[in-house]
């Protein structure tokens, strides 16, 4: 039946213009093979670690150096679309509204999709592509999901899963049994006083990997209703909001999902700051956790004015705190015990048992900022089978972790170099540098890759938090599309990946805004 529907979707995408550019002549064979890094996680358990990553060692590290570069227009901002790589072709998205295939090693143009060739107004692309059986799915800030040919780029189904004003896909999707599973959040909560805040709600969906078709839906919140009016006399509804911002893991095993929500944007209700497991057939809860009892923020909970505070009901006790579990979760085993770990903006690693949801163990990382959680742990960590690896982002300093993953005891701790601000390109800028990471932590066999705010990226030994190699971006780069980039702070919303002999990173990130004429990068080193 799903091969019928596939052979039905491949005769209509002949139909519509794909907006896909092809390079002349084959392309090379976009086949798995062992060492590929085809989604965000790498693997279904999300633990961001590539065990046939051997051409790269703790030995040969230092001797890196840039491949390639290619460069992202200067007026479309910070890219956020993570790279994957399967075969010889790496795939990625751009702040240009453009998806692109490119020869893994050298950079050569295969194909290129254009996202305006569907639905209306510009869109993003700030998640990374799972590319499984022939397809490449991935998401935009507009709520479509698309699914192209491998090949050849062209469109093979695009829908919008949620037409909200403010929706946005920032969960990288991943693949499993014919189905693909993705979460939606947005930007509601920063819309200002003047919109009638809020109405958003954040959800996990599964497709029909063949044709877009929704399987089922996990809705984080409550309905919306109306609940009043704000002090202006716009409506104000509630609850809404607890966003899915990253990527969920599915343990095969079980068939169970798991992923993190966002806080709410009014009201309390609803998963917020919350870790699902839900069972993959269906999208029914097996366990939801909790990780906070009150988290309520949008834009006005920042502002210093009296006035704007008035919107922000939560401020005056103290539980306006922008405490998401952005960060993807990561499965492992301790002891024949499964076990499900994840970051949160709050500064803690949790650990919970992968079957009931009882915690296992905590441990408290840095103390987070002022009014928001930019402090804590953002996007992801890495599993090596013997270490977990979390990065603090602005914990002044950012500081790399290797963690016993039984316990959560601290084995290293590595922070951002204290002359990452007074070296190399970002000494130029002494009030924009901060000592921070804000990538996912990636890991292969002896090294652990994580990027730093003062725009070097840097691969560590995962026996002793050695820093082995490092790289300042933020220097001119020529590309190989013509033209000249420059790098920055290193680029949230993924990070480095690392697959035959090849390390892949994006620079640029809206946090630390390094002034730049010329565009930021997708940079590919090698031996």
């Amino acid at each position: 039946m799903r091969h019928r529907r596939r052979a039905a979707a491949l005769t209509a995408a002949a139909c519509l213009v794909a907006g896909a550019t092809v390079a002349p002549g084959p392309a090379a064979s976009g086949r798995p093979v062992r060492g590929d890094w085809p989604t965000w996680q790498q693997n279904p358990n999300g633990t961001r670690y590539n065990p046939a990553e051997r051409e790269i060692t703790p030995a040969n590290v230092g001797g890196l150096k840039l491949k390639w570069a290619f460069g992202f227009p200067k007026q479309t901002g910070a890219p956020h679309s993570q790279p994957a790589v399967v075969g010889r072709t790496v795939y990625f998205g751009g702040p240009d509204g453009r998806f692109r295939a490119r020869d893994a090693r050298t950079g050569a143009a295969r194909w290129e999709f254009d996202l305006g060739t569907v639905g209306t107004g510009f869109a993003q692309v700030r998640d990374g592509a799972a590319v499984s059986h022939g397809q490449v799915f991935f998401g935009d800030t507009r709520g479509y999901m698309y699914a192209l040919e491998q090949e050849t780029g062209k469109l093979l189904w695009a829908k919008r899963i949620d037409d909200h004003v403010s929706a946005t896909v920032t969960s990288s999707p991943i693949v499993y049994q014919g189905r693909v599973y993705v979460g939606v959040s947005s930007g509601e909560n920063l819309m200002g006083k003047e919109h009638p805040c809020c109405t958003f709600r954040g959800h996990v969906d599964a497709l029909d990997t063949d044709t877009g078709e929704l399987d089922w839906r996990f809705y984080t919140v409550p309905e919306p209703r109306q609940d009043g009016t704000w002090p202006n006399g716009v409506p104000r509804y509630t609850p809404s909001g607890a966003g899915v911002w990253s990527t969920p893991s599915i343990d095969p095993a079980t068939g169970t999902l798991y992923v993190g929500t966002g806080q709410n944007y009014s009201g309390s209700g609803g998963h917020f700051d919350s870790v699902l497991a839900l069972d993959a057939r269906n999208g029914k809860p097996r366990w939801t956790r909790k990780m906070t009892d009150v988290d309520t923020w949008r834009r006005e909970c920042n502002s210093p004015s009296p006035e704007d505070q008035q919107y922000c009901p939560n401020l005056p006790d103290g539980t306006a705190l922008d405490f998401d579990l952005g960060a993807a979760p990561s499965l492992f085993t301790v002891h024949g015990r499964r076990l499900i770990g994840i970051g949160q903006k709050l500064g803690v690693y949790h650990v919970l048992d992968a079957r009931t949801g009882e915690i296992v163990w905590q441990r408290q990382l840095s103390t987070p900022m002022p009014g928001g959680g930019l402090s804590g742990i953002q996007w992801g960590a890495g599993y090596d089978g013997q270490r977990l690896y979390v990065a603090t982002y602005m914990a002044d300093p950012g500081t790399l972790f290797a963690l016993d993953p039984s316990n959560g005891h601290v084995i290293w701790k590595t922070p951002n170099p204290a002359d990452g601000c007074t070296t190399g390109g970002a000494a130029q800028y002494p009030k924009v540098c901060r000592l921070g990471h804000p990538p996912a932590v990636t890991t292969t066999p002896g090294l652990v890759w994580e990027g730093g705010m003062d725009g070097k990226m840097r691969a560590y030994s995962s026996r002793t938090g050695e820093v082995l190699w490092s790289f300042d971006t933020i220097a001119d780069l020529p590309t190989v599309d013509g033209g000249t980039a420059r790098g920055g702070s290193l680029s949230g919303g993924g990070g480095a990946v690392v697959s035959h002999g090849m390390v892949y990173v994006l620079t640029g990130d809206m946090f630390t805004p390094y002034p730049n004429d010329k565009g930021y990068a997708l940079l590919a080193f090698s031996r």
